[in-house]
């Protein structure tokens, strides 16, 4: 059947009207997974005697904790993807799991330790089937690709930054001003929302997202017994190891086990391009494109790594050294994590509009430029940072200017590099790897996020300026280096664009 045949007539802004469904799907996808992790860091660090109590963890411990869950949120995308494209369709993968991701929140709402955990566990596995499935649904309402495809998507990423911008607003309001868990649950409210308005919309998307097999249903119960026999032996192994961690049976500690993750990730990817590049069977070309792949995972890698310090080191600066007192109110902490996705809603326009211009003249940055030069943008914005922090302490708080300034520079950064990924995977992919590739720059972030957890927790042995100043300089040599060889890599393109 043909879109026009599957899909309502009813438009949304000039777009399929099954559009608007998954963009308001997502947007409170997003509002209760950046609500819920604008308090993480904050609610694990704040002390057991407080009036409002947190976990009372060292900064070491949380930064672990946060890299660990918001890495494994990507990583389970690539399972998530498999279930829905083999055993369920996209539709199914949303439902249950937006369902997984509620029940999450709403556990993290009954207080202690054991809930606290156990909820993340379900909205790490919720997030895994939802995230990496709407996206594919707005690429499938759109069969003749082209602009108007990047139209749609530009639109959709645009209700991500709604959902980031509202999320952190209201969560740290009720989490920081009242009680941590009523932040938690109102990130749930915010997702059971989400899932009404879905089902709702669903007659808009018409069959898209159904499961499409030539399996026979016997097949199909065979390949489900198989999956999730080996998903669920694997989550117990891993709660069971965890544990035995918790009560000391096991001596090591959670930053140990995400640092050992980090590096067996790394292993594990490089040995994996090794392979394909030897034993892969593809031509020279491909294999050229392959390793600019393997370059832009590695960059994507070192961006996030110090971008999504914004929820560690950069929140619990905004906690501990900067000034939120404004008509003698203070806001909470939480709210400057908005800042960013009200930069994105600002400036995305701007510069799709900058890449078409200099495209048209000729002038457009390759795709590995692109990509150094977001590396200097995120570098840019912690060396402003390390200069705020040079004289900021407990007496003598800094004014939230400088780190609206920084997660500007940081969304201009952002801005170059992440958009242009997706779309650099689908064009230097050869087509039968295009699927793995895209596992590969999830893999990329999930490394980054793991890292910037690992990073943020330096924190507690390092003052401000040092940690971010060290940042800043690993992370603009390694721009400095892709955009230095920038012209190899690119001819090892072949020109792709």
């Amino acid at each position: 059947m043909t879109i026009s045949t599957t899909v309502s007539d009813k438009t949304f802004l000039g777009h399929p009207r099954g559009l608007s469904t998954l963009f308001f799907t997502e947007m409170w996808e997003r509002f209760s997974y950046y609500g819920m992790r604008a308090l993480l860091t904050l609610f694990m660090t704040t002390a057991t005697i407080e009036a409002n109590p947190g976990l009372g963890l060292d900064v070491p411990t949380a930064g672990a904790i946060y890299g660990l869950y918001t890495s494994l949120v990507y990583i389970l995308a690539l399972p998530g993807g498999w279930l829905a494209d083999n055993l369920w369709g996209q539709r199914k993968a949303i439902w249950v799991g937006g369902w997984i991701i509620a029940a999450g929140h709403f556990t993290m709402a009954i207080p202690g330790i054991p809930t606290f955990f156990l909820g993340m566990l379900f909205i790490i596995c919720g997030t895994g089937l939802l995230k990496p499935n709407v996206s594919t649904i707005v690429g499938d309402l759109y069969p003749e690709g082209g602009a108007r495809r990047d139209a749609g998507f530009s639109i959709f990423y645009m209700g991500i930054n709604l959902g980031a911008l509202l999320g952190p607003l209201i969560t740290g309001y009720l989490g920081e001003g009242y009680h941590w868990h009523w932040g938690f649950g109102v990130a749930g409210v915010g997702m059971v929302l989400g899932l009404i308005q879905f089902r709702s919309g669903e007659p808009h998307l018409g069959d898209i997202g159904l499961l499409r097999t030539d399996d026979t249903p016997e097949q199909l119960a065979a390949k489900s017994r198989k999956f999730f026999g080996g998903f669920f032996s694997i989550v117990a192994a891993a709660g069971a190891f965890g544990f035995l961690v918790y009560n000391g049976t096991i001596d090591v500690t959670v930053t140990q086990i995400a640092t050992r993750l980090g590096q067996g990730v790394l292993v594990m990817v490089a040995a994996y391009f090794v392979y394909i590049w030897t034993w892969g069977g593809h031509t020279a070309e491909e294999n050229k494109k392959m390793g600019v792949i393997f370059w832009l995972f590695l960059m994507i890698a070192v961006f996030w790594s110090g971008f999504e310090q914004a929820g560690t080191s950069l929140n619990l600066f905004a906690r501990d050294l900067t000034d939120r007192t404004v008509f003698g109110w203070e806001l909470p902490a939480s709210w400057l994590q908005s800042v960013n996705a009200g930069f994105i809603i600002l400036l995305a326009p701007l510069f799709g509009m900058l890449w078409v211009s200099l495209e048209a003249r000729q002038k457009n940055p390759s795709i590995p430029m692109k990509a150094g030069l977001g590396l200097l943008g995120l570098s840019m914005g912690f060396f402003v940072l390390a200069w705020g922090a040079a004289n900021a302490s407990v007496d003598d708080l800094v004014s939230p200017a400088w780190l609206v300034v920084t997660y500007f520079l940081h969304t201009v950064g952002e801005l170059c590099i992440s958009p242009i990924g997706l779309s650099a995977i689908t064009k230097l992919s050869p087509k039968r790897r295009v699927g793995q590739m895209m596992g590969i720059w999830f893999v990329g972030a999930a490394l980054g996020n793991l890292f910037a957890g690992l990073v943020g927790g330096q924190l507690e042995s390092m003052t401000p300026t040092p940690l971010f100043r060290t940042v800043a300089m690993i992370i603009g040599a390694v721009g400095f280096v892709a955009i230095v060889v920038s012209p190899q890599a690119n001819k090892l393109t072949g020109g792709t664009q």
